[in-house]
């Protein structure tokens, strides 16, 4: 009968390493907003909710637009592609969209 060989000891599994945060979104809205309470991006559009100040930034190609939220606390975007370039948002009351809303500069 043959000897089997005696199993080298195996070595303790190491810990992972701790995931690293990712990074934040860049801030590209002017200082005096504070910090917004929701933001986001699709298809070459970003937008900036500060529900504070009762303010939607949209920017588009460069450009940024300013809109009054109103009584609106925005939480989502999405874009309507079947008429035309529009962007509807998503707030405590349902889709609101972005032409509904007041633009101030």
């Amino acid at each position: 009968m043959e000897r089997m060989k005696p199993m080298d000891p195996m070595e303790p599994m190491k810990p992972m390493e701790p995931m690293k945060p990712m990074p934040a979104m860049e801030k590209w809205w002017p200082d005096d907003l504070g910090h917004a309470s929701s933001s986001g991006s699709q298809n070459d559009v970003r937008y900036a909710f500060f529900a504070e100040k009762h303010r939607l930034l949209i920017e588009e190609h460069g450009s940024v637009r300013t809109y009054d939220s109103g009584g609106h606390h925005i939480n989502g975007v999405s874009q309507q592609q079947s008429h035309g370039h529009s962007l509807a948002f998503t707030s405590q009351i349902g889709v609101v969209n972005l032409d509904d809303l007041k633009q101030v500069s």
